[in-house]
């Protein structure tokens, strides 16, 4: 294990006697300001952060400017040995788990805390990426590069009540043989020594979707099979398939290569022909004031990317801070679009679609771009009629998050992934697009709600009206 040095702010600080006092019976007189150990890290647990970031960044520039190599540019020679052993190989080989002891490190449960004393689900996102890349190289091995490609799903199963340990386990249930490894993830409450988790004490499950790549020409390099021996194998097996299925269904009816739909298309005319009541002087019909433009809610944010939150290969950002950022970024337009607290519900399908080299200009923009009731009607009246009774207490809101990275000369720009949250706000809100572009963002979003809505549910087996919280439990997580 790899003890952190903690920054100078941290440290044991040295204090001399009061000036009152002959100094010299007093040489270097120490006092500790606490006794608790402390461990510096990026805001991924330690054991975690060891395992992702092999070499002292110092080293790692000093060794690319000696050979002169640029590992983020693409190669014509492959890395990768053609005889490696392409086994199959059984789900356990991957498994791996970690115990995060929150309740027993005051120190520790500080980088996952926020004003409320709430943990940040962010640092958690942060977490399970970083283990999803431990559990990808124990299937690969060291002698690929493997990245993130997408998140496919992280939905709260039981909200977290009470500060507590958590586990985090996870191994790779779906792999044909190609470049692509879907690795299927839980965080639940640490149990006892040789105890095993209850289903109660799940707090969330989620599938990330890992990719093989050459490390010099950057091309897609084959992995082996699963090799499924039990029943259980062979269901996270069939549901791994589904999935990647469904992924490549969605890619060919995506908007970019059909235009909507009938149904679609009546919903977008219904909702041009309000606006067009809502500007007309001579009709008495205006905009209700819990409806929001999609241009009012837009959230922009910029920042350089440093090394402290590479990955493994030393000049590129790992996945997990892309979501750490994205996530608390579509918290603040959700918070701002309602004027409310929102709770988290899930991360719905999100694409990793380049990587992002460190020392770039990350660019990230959220909108709102769905609301939906939370009793389960579809908001498709096209007015957004904007009811402001009580029996509308809760709505859903649907954050979309644009990503897209520029060099530190501001010359290429390169979208770098599109991620959708999920919250539930006590508030009656809607939202409103009003150009062509805002409407294929709200349509796109819809279809992403009504199939959240018909499958996330019955992940795992769970049936559709138990098993997933719909975000209005009291919890410690945020």
């Amino acid at each position: 294990m790899r003890h952190l040095r903690p920054p100078f702010y941290l440290q044991h600080v040295r204090l001399r006697a009061p000036a009152t006092s002959d100094l010299r019976k007093f040489p270097g007189v120490t006092r500790r300001l606490h006794t608790s150990p402390i461990y510096c890290t990026d805001g991924v647990y330690k054991d975690l952060t060891a395992m992702r970031v092999r070499t002292p960044w110092v080293e790692a520039l000093r060794k690319k400017r000696e050979e002169g190599i640029d590992p983020t540019k693409k190669s014509n020679t492959p890395a990768t040995p053609p005889d490696r052993d392409l086994k199959p190989k059984k789900m356990s080989d991957s498994f791996h788990r970690v115990v995060i002891p929150l309740a027993q490190d005051p120190w520790l449960l500080d980088n996952y805390l926020n004003a409320n004393g709430h943990i940040r689900l962010g640092t958690i996102f942060m977490d399970l990426d970083a283990l999803s890349g431990v559990i990808a190289y124990k299937h690969t091995g060291e002698q690929v590069t493997t990245v993130t490609a997408a998140v496919d799903r992280i939905t709260i199963n039981h909200p977290l009540k009470e500060l507590c340990d958590l586990e985090l386990s996870g191994q790779v249930t779906f792999a044909t043989g190609r470049s692509s490894m879907e690795i299927s993830l839980q965080v639940a409450k640490a149990p006892v020594n040789g105890a095993k988790v209850k289903k109660e004490d799940v707090l969330m499950t989620c599938a990330f979707t890992m990719v093989s790549l050459d490390p010099s020409t950057k091309k897609p390099v084959a992995i082996s099979p699963i090799l499924l021996e039990t029943d259980e194998e062979k269901r996270l097996f069939a549901l791994g398939e589904k999935n990647s299925n469904e992924k490549k269904a969605m890619a060919k009816r995506a908007l970019r290569k059909q235009a909507p739909n009938d149904e679609e298309s009546d919903l977008i005319h219904a909702m041009w022909l309000k606006q067009l009541e809502y500007h007309d002087p001579n009709l008495p019909a205006r905009k209700p004031q819990n409806t929001l433009y999609m241009s009012t809610t837009r959230i922009d944010t910029t920042q350089i990317m440093q090394p402290q939150y590479r990955n493994r290969h030393n000049f590129m950002i790992f996945g997990g801070f892309l979501l750490k950022q994205t996530f608390e970024l579509a918290f603040c337009c959700a918070a701002a679009f309602s004027h409310s607290r929102p709770t988290f519900v899930s991360l719905d399908p999100s694409t990793f679609e380049n990587p992002v080299p460190v020392g770039s200009v990350l660019y990230l923009t959220a909108t709102v771009a769905y609301t939906d009731r939370a009793e389960g009607r579809s908001e498709d009246n096209g007015g957004n009629e904007g009811k402001t009774g009580g029996e509308e207490k809760y709505t859903r809101v649907q954050i979309r998050v644009d990503s897209k990275v520029r060099n530190i000369e501001h010359g290429e720009t390169k979208p770098t992934g599109q991620f959708n949250y999920t919250f539930l706000v006590e508030k009656d809100v809607r939202i409103m697009p009003q150009t062509y572009s805002e409407f294929m963002i709200w349509v796109d979003a819809r279809r992403r709600a009504e199939r959240v809505r018909v499958t996330i549910d019955g992940l795992g087996g769970v049936d559709v009206d138990e098993g997933k919280d719909d975000g209005r439990e009291s919890r410690v997580t945020e």
